[in-house]
């Protein structure tokens, strides 16, 4: 044994020198930034800036404390990013695991049996004139053993590095999510806002109609107007009337859509009873530039990390190809009297140094490795196309944001000229010098005037907070902690 021992040690000596020497596969290598020549196709006019992007918690921006609850709220109780959360503590916890692979693996074992020996199995059948019986006896076992795999080729380690890439890229989805679930808060408060002065719109107007019913009514009883003339006033408040049920129903949906992004129920949702006038439009959006973007917003970054980990895959089929080597080495004590289990006499272990080496596998390990070669080719063109939208996206919500100016400037106008017009349509009609008709379209007029101008604000609001969301560059801060974890 001593002897056997002697041969060991040095062959061992050599294979842990020679272990870690080598990682086969391609190294990763993070995609090339934007050249100098990528951009976005609009600058946004004056509101935008291109800076290093948003700061953190962006939402403040628009000066609304309620806003900025429940955006807190969400963050706290959304039930998908308690999911997305809770996956990422599972990638995590397996790069421990695939991390505890490199390490020596250490097991105990202990065993108890009641056996009986079968003599004439090793040729003893006994002698002429002799019977010998065969032996039952217990047998208790205790022992362990500890194996090493030297990971000559790096499999253990690219694996290693596999695990790690992917939880980085759990890490980024959850960031997005987060990023996402905050931007849709917002803009959902925003529609609940606009829905509220809609609301409120339409009783004004509704007012202005009853307005023009009293005076169809006055002019008949004066002997000057007809029948005719209140029935057209009256048929333009009842329709305008029947619209206001619609937009409380759409109300209610945006107040139940809110409730579903705080994790709650709508019975449990505060009071939404805020208008656009309680928020605060920035004057100024700070963009990130191209060459940012790629390394802050955090589905650019999750593309890059599934990259990586498609990249480190490529290393654990190329290594697959290569002889492994495990060392290792095991003791045990076996005796039939337990009270003497722990004894010197009934002790025995092993030392030993396999080798696993493929030699035909029906072409799987090579198809393997050509598949890998494909995926992390397929994760560098979606890597691309990520990028690529999330340009476009900037692109356009810039653009958007010159045009929303340039129409609300527009609309304001077209506003006061058609509050103008109605004014002096009543004015003739009340003199006699034009007819209910003409007091009737100026009135629709208005009435489309006013709520266009509506529409345009609110656009301007949510595509204020789209770009926000789009540019924001991912979630700043430390991620809240699942409460399952």
């Amino acid at each position: 044994m001593q002897r056997t021992a002697a041969t060991l040690v040095p062959l061992l000596g050599s294979c842990l020198l020679a272990a870690g020497c080598t990682t086969v596969g391609p190294d990763f290598a993070p995609p090339a930034a934007p050249s100098a020549q990528t951009g976005y196709a609009d600058d946004g006019g004056q509101r935008a800036t291109l800076a290093e992007g948003p700061e953190g918690m962006w939402w403040k921006a628009f000066g609304s404390p309620q806003l900025n609850a429940f955006v807190a709220q969400a963050l706290a109780g959304n039930h998908s990013l308690a999911a997305s959360r809770a996956t990422l503590e599972k990638a995590r916890q397996r790069i421990a695991a695939v991390a505890g692979k490199r390490l020596p693996q250490v097991d105990a074992q202990a065993r108890a049996e009641y056996e009986r020996v079968n003599l004439a199995a090793f040729g003893f059948d006994g002698f002429e004139g002799v019977n010998i019986s065969n032996p039952e006896f217990d047998l208790y076992t205790v022992g362990g053993g500890i194996s090493y795999d030297l990971d000559l080729f790096g499999k253990n380690r690219r694996a290693l590095e596999q695990a790690t890439a992917q939880a980085e890229a759990q890490t980024r989805a959850t960031e997005a999510a987060h990023l996402v679930i905050a931007g849709r808060v917002v803009v959902q408060v925003l529609a609940i806002a606009a829905f509220n002065d809609r609301i409120e719109t339409e009783r004004k107007l509704l007012s202005e109609d009853e307005r023009n019913v009293s005076l169809t009514k006055a002019r008949q009883n004066a002997g000057a107007g007809t029948l005719v003339e209140v029935l057209s006033a009256q048929g333009q408040l009842a329709g305008d009337r029947a619209s206001l049920p619609a937009l409380e129903q759409q109300l209610a949906e945006g107040r139940a859509m809110l409730a579903v992004l705080l994790g709650i129920s709508p019975a449990e949702l505060e009071p939404t009873d805020f208008t656009l006038n309680d928020f605060v439009l920035p004057a100024n959006v700070p963009v990130a530039l191209p060459s940012a973007l790629v390394h802050k917003r955090p589905d650019i970054l999750e593309a890059e990390a599934r990259l990586h980990a498609s990249t480190a895959a490529v290393g654990v089929a190329t290594a697959e190809l290569y002889p492994d080597i495990t060392l290792g080495a095991s003791v045990t004590q076996s005796t039939s009297e337990p009270d003497r289990i722990t004894s010197s006499k009934f002790n025995a272990f092993d030392i030993f140094a396999g080798v696993t080496a493929p030699i035909f596998h029906g072409g799987t390990l090579k198809a393997n490795k050509r598949g890998a070669e494909a995926e992390a080719r397929a994760a560098a063109a979606q890597y691309q196309q990520v990028v690529t939208e999330a340009f476009g996206q900037v692109s356009n919500l810039l653009s958007a944001l010159d045009s929303d100016s340039r129409e609300l400037s527009a609309r304001h106008e077209a506003e006061q000229i058609a509050d103008r017009s109605l004014h002096l349509s009543r004015r003739s009609f009340q003199v006699g010098n034009s007819g209910i008709l003409q007091v009737l379209d100026a009135s629709r007029s208005y009435q489309r005037a006013k709520l266009s101008l509506l529409e345009a604000r609110t656009r301007q609001y949510q595509n204020v907070a789209r770009l926000y969301v789009a540019t924001a560059g991912g979630w700043i801060g430390e991620l809240p902690q699942d409460s399952g974890s």
